[in-house]
């Protein structure tokens, strides 16, 4: 079969996602079903994979999807046992005394304190933690999960202290004996270039997120009214990408997230505060909660209890200040907690004799930390147990209501993903995707590349994982065509990163810790314009700097980027200038 068939066959499950998820707008506990048993057919009877294989990759796909929804509860938990205390009113009252504009509010919550978390747990953990606290802040839930989904981006390739770059690329180049006794250096490369590609194209997610926001949740639904704020947007981009690009190409690919978010956060808190950019002529909310449109709300319904008790500002965030430094110290391996909580592993081995294991760092896992800071907020906030309990059991209930979706979607990745080594003798699934668009693309790679990672993201649900199917096949694409393979390789691990935002089972993980079950497709339609943005501007930047030595400075790249550039000027100024005709129109009918 050739190499083109094999890459349109290969699609398939991915094409019966987007008809039915996205288009058709199918819960995902319908669609996924479809997309397993595809996936299934392909790998038993056109790749020949045996049946024990295929058997054990499902399984392997459920222990994942029990992992994720232990994280999703213990996320529940979380907001439930905050909510219970009364700390949310708290909360809710600092955020406005820092700004009441909820385009403020988001870019802090989502891009920074979500980057923090990103560089200290990845795993969908931002999500997982950032998502419930804007729906208690007041933000309607898909509201809230398009803004976590979108800045699921930027930070990824240093999430987890590095996990997608140490681990995920690391693994995938450690076949390439050229590079073996240099690989930390070249990986350690990589993910600086990767640095500065993210940095360029990062430059405009805060400002996606609120135009996203107010087009699809405001009462006008106007993107103009997002990006009225684009002053104070780029300066947060920036505040958390010069640091964030400084790190990674002096200390490395540890903590440039980490550092970034926590930098960026501290910069903008502080300009907020005193107004810096903001708009002086406006605050801008979401009209009141009886007008919402009601896919917006999710199962989970945000009380903001005070139980007669006040409470100062540090004592309501102390649970969210325990998750950053629990998840911290756990990640840094220079401390001996990550091995220690690592050694502690369920292991199913060889299932069904195959070759797949399954395992799960039960102390290891986010879903811990989310469990143990509960626990610890009953005591430190001095809740009844009546209260605490109401928490866990409306946890429980909605954890229960996304495992439907879950236990088809993980268990189709796995099948995908381990379909080589069949008696048909083809490559796995994505390798055979990816060689089909190899032989199409010639020189025009680099603006493929970012979208080859992006759509192994989007299976696999991981940029770790994305990064270690591709990596060296991304090398070797680089080197036949005559350019700096490390580049390449940067631009798989910034879509892998991007991909996160239309990735199926992250998009199903943080829909469930707000309760949106069944609204995951209409989720990703909002998510897929951001991030065909952020391959194509990464792969045109790209373009550019593997060229330039042959093509010079004005090839196809640079245009495509400067065309990206001026368009999105040119969207912010057309857009002020509509915005500020509405107002004077609304001024002269006033009097």
């Amino acid at each position: 079969m050739s190499t083109g068939v094999l890459a349109v066959i290969s699609l398939l499950p991915i094409i019966a996602v987007a008809i039915f998820l996205v288009g058709l707008k199918w819960p995902a506990s319908k669609a996924m079903p479809i997309s397993f048993l595809i996936a299934a057919a392909l790998a038993l009877f056109v790749w020949k994979v045996p049946f024990n294989t295929v058997a054990a990759a499902s399984v392997n796909g459920l222990v994942v999807a029990i992992t994720l929804l232990y994280i999703i509860f213990g996320a529940i938990l979380l907001l439930n046992t905050v909510q219970e205390s009364g700390a949310m009113r708290t909360i809710r009252q600092g955020f406005i005394d820092i700004s009441p504009d909820r385009r403020i509010q988001v870019i802090i919550i989502a891009w920074l304190f979500g980057s923090f978390i990103e560089g200290a747990s990845g795993f969908g953990t931002p999500a997982a933690v950032a998502v419930p606290l804007m729906v208690g802040l007041g933000f309607p839930a898909m509201a809230a999960v398009v803004a976590g989904m979108v800045i699921q981006s930027t930070p990824v390739t240093f999430g987890a202290v590095g996990t997608p770059v140490l681990v995920g690329v690391q693994t995938g180049l450690s076949a390439n004996q050229s590079i073996t006794d240099n690989l930390l250096n070249v990986v350690t490369t990589i993910g600086g270039h990767a640095a500065i590609l993210h940095m360029i194209a990062g430059t405009f997610i805060p400002l996606f997120v609120v135009a996203l926001m107010t087009r699809f949740f405001g009462k006008n639904k106007s993107f103009a009214e997002g990006i009225k704020v684009w002053k104070f947007a780029l300066f947060a981009a920036f505040a958390m990408t010069i640091p964030y690009v400084i790190v990674a190409n002096t200390l490395g690919p540890e903590f440039p997230s980490m550092t970034g978010g926590l930098v960026g956060l501290l910069i903008v808190v502080l300009a907020a505060r005193k107004g810096f950019l903001l708009p002086k002529d406006e605050t801008w909310d979401f009209e009141e909660k009886s007008k919402w449109d009601p896919e917006w709300t999710g199962r989970i319904e945000v009380q903001l209890n005070n139980n007669g008790k006040k409470m100062g500002l540090l004592k309501a965030w102390s649970p969210y200040i325990l998750v950053g430094v629990f998840l911290v110290l756990t990640r840094l391996k220079t401390l001996p907690l990550k091995e220690w909580l690592q050694s502690i592993v369920i292991k199913l081995e060889n299932i069904f004799g195959s070759s797949i294991t399954a395992s799960f760092e039960i102390l290891y896992s986010p879903g811990t930390v989310l469990i143990l800071v509960s626990i610890i907020t009953f005591f430190i906030h001095g809740m009844n147990f009546s209260s605490y309990k109401k928490a866990w059991s409306s946890s429980a209930k909605t954890t229960a209501a996304a495992s439907v979706a879950l236990v088809f979607t993980v268990p189709m990745v796995q099948v995908f993903i381990n379909t080589g080594g069949g008696a048909a003798g083809y490559e796995q699934m994505p390798i055979e995707l990816a060689n089909g668009a190899a032989a199409l693309a010639g020189e025009f790679w680099p603006f493929f590349a970012t979208f080859i990672g992006g759509i192994g993201a989007f299976i696999a649900g991981s940029n770790t994982v994305s990064n270690m199917m591709f990596s060296l096949f991304q090398y070797d694409v680089g080197s036949q065509i005559g350019v700096n393979p490390s580049w390449i390789v940067a631009l798989q691990a910034v879509g892998g990163a991007a991909g996160n935002m239309i990735c199926v089972h992250n998009v199903v993980a943080a829909s469930a810790v707000v309760g949106l079950v069944g609204k995951e497709g209409e989720v990703i339609r909002k998510t897929l314009l951001p991030f065909v943005y952020y391959a194509l501007f990464a792969g045109a930047i790209g373009y550019s700097i593997v060229w330039y030595s042959s093509k010079g400075l004005f090839n196809l790249g640079t245009l495509i980027a400067v065309l990206i550039i001026l368009a999105a000027f040119y969207i912010i100024a057309t857009n002020n200038k509509r915005l500020n005709t509405l107002h004077q129109y609304n001024q002269t009918i006033s009097k």
